[in-house]
């Protein structure tokens, strides 16, 4: 088959063609969007990143399409109808990362619990080896509580019994299984938050998600409990946790992900294009108040990013093509 894969790095290559030999492969350093599309046209498959939109009109330019292979877990890059319309099918990674996230979760935890940054920052800086201000706490015996008990919140609540923490967990849908095998107690949302040192979020993005942290939820937890937060950013209210972290309602925050982190990358297209109508000036100047505060660990959205789990991301596109091209079951977008 005739395969294009668009935007890659060298060792991707490398592995694309180990494993995909007979095809005939082209590759792509940029993204596929329509403005630069290939004038090559007769790829049967194409694969593609999060950066590519893959609009009605891509999938028209290429007559003899029949796979869009995304190497990510979200596909709302992609125009499924379109997609539908022409019978083309899609092929995704459900899951690549639940280790990955989890132990990113645990490394903002104890960044926070053991203030490892300003204890690296004052060393660095000063040179002072000076220990006031540095006193941090003990994870054994703190309740966590976890939001959404997926694989990556389950992998969470793993790593937690090995510090012998209390676990509390509210999902929709609780996993009884799971509760019984890993010894963690199932609550509701209300009282996740009232009952736990440390709250840590691993739900998707969804309309009943969107601010499911705001002034109100913040209320109902401990005086001076912790918040991660490595799934999305617009999970939580970020004006609202800016005034629990003023108060010391919250006592400090890990953030991977933040409700504008597109906006807050490209600056420079702000300050050259203007800015676009969805995004909220207001939630922005916020996130810059958040970055700056003492108490609050801000990550660029990159708990996913290991080479293991890149890896995985690859092979699994891999598998999806050769199960796809030999007529068997892949990782299929219905």
């Amino acid at each position: 088959m005739r395969i294009a894969i668009f935007r890659y790095e060298d060792w991707e290559k490398k592995l694309l063609e180990e494993e995909l030999q007979g095809h005939d492969i082209t590759f792509f350093e940029k993204g596929l969007t329509k403005d630069e599309l290939p004038q090559e046209n007769d790829f049967e498959v194409v694969i593609v990143f999060v950066d590519s939109e893959v609009t009605e009109e891509i999938i028209s330019h290429f007559p003899k399409l029949s796979l869009i292979a995304t190497r990510s877990t979200g596909f709302d890059h992609i125009d499924f109808q379109a997609a539908k319309n022409k019978e083309v099918k899609i092929a995704y990674v459900p899951a690549y990362g639940e280790e990955t996230v989890a132990e990113f979760a645990f490394a903002l935890l104890l960044t926070l619990s053991r203030k490892i940054y300003q204890s690296y920052n004052r060393v660095r800086e000063t040179g002072s080896f000076e220990l006031t201000g540095l006193r941090g706490f003990d994870l054994n015996r703190k309740t966590l509580g976890v939001i959404g008990t997926g694989k990556i919140g389950r992998n969470v609540i793993q790593i937690a019994k090995g510090f012998d923490m209390n676990v509390i967990a509210y999902d929709p849908y609780p996993n009884a299984e799971a509760a019984e095998k890993l010894g963690f107690v199932y609550k509701t949302l209300e009282e996740v938050l009232k009952e736990s040192d440390i709250v840590t979020l691993h739900v998707p993005y969804m309309e009943s998600t969107h601010h499911l942290l705001n002034d109100k939820t913040f209320a109902l937890m401990k005086d001076g409990a912790y918040l991660v937060n490595t799934s999305r950013g617009a999970i939580v209210d970020t004006e609202a946790l800016a005034r629990a972290l003023k108060s010391g309602k919250i006592a400090g925050a890990g953030l991977d992900v933040l409700e504008e982190e597109g906006a807050i990358k490209d600056e420079l297209n702000l300050l050259a294009e203007g800015h676009p109508e969805e995004h909220n000036l207001k939630t922005i100047l916020t996130n810059h108040v958040l970055i700056d505060l003492p108490n609050v660990i801000v990550t660029p959205h990159n708990a996913f990013n290991t080479a293991e789990a890149l890896q995985r991301i690859t092979q699994t596109t891999i598998d999806n093509i050769k199960n796809f091209t030999e007529g068997k079951e892949f990782c299929e977008v219905k």
